[in-house]
């Protein structure tokens, strides 16, 4: 009999919700201080999830999670490419692209 796959979960830090890792998306923060988008999943450092939903997106730039997930100030600009990038990957889902 086959092994049942663990299937991996992460925490939304906007909402909170436990939800399976390829839902989500992940952001990072470097060594250097840098925070960018990460695609992957993979890159080094510390990782901050969010859901892939426009509205969650929205939320993380009013509430300002990321400030306090990396505990440094996140520039306004970073938000909104944020809300960019998840609202092209929810119409690429949208579509069947994904």
């Amino acid at each position: 009999m086959a092994k049942a796959r663990k299937i991996p979960l992460r925490k939304s830090v906007v909402s909170g919700e436990i939800i399976d890792k390829r839902d989500l998306l992940r952001i990072v923060k470097n060594k250097e201080g840098q925070v960018f988008i990460d695609p992957t999943g993979k890159a080094n450092g510390r990782g901050a999830y969010i859901k892939l939903d426009n509205e969650e997106a929205l939320q993380a730039k009013k509430k300002q999670v990321l400030n306090r997930a990396f505990s440094m100030e996140v520039e306004a600009a970073f938000y909104d490419e944020l809300i960019a990038y998840v609202d092209h990957k929810v119409k690429r889902r949208e579509l069947g692209l994904e």
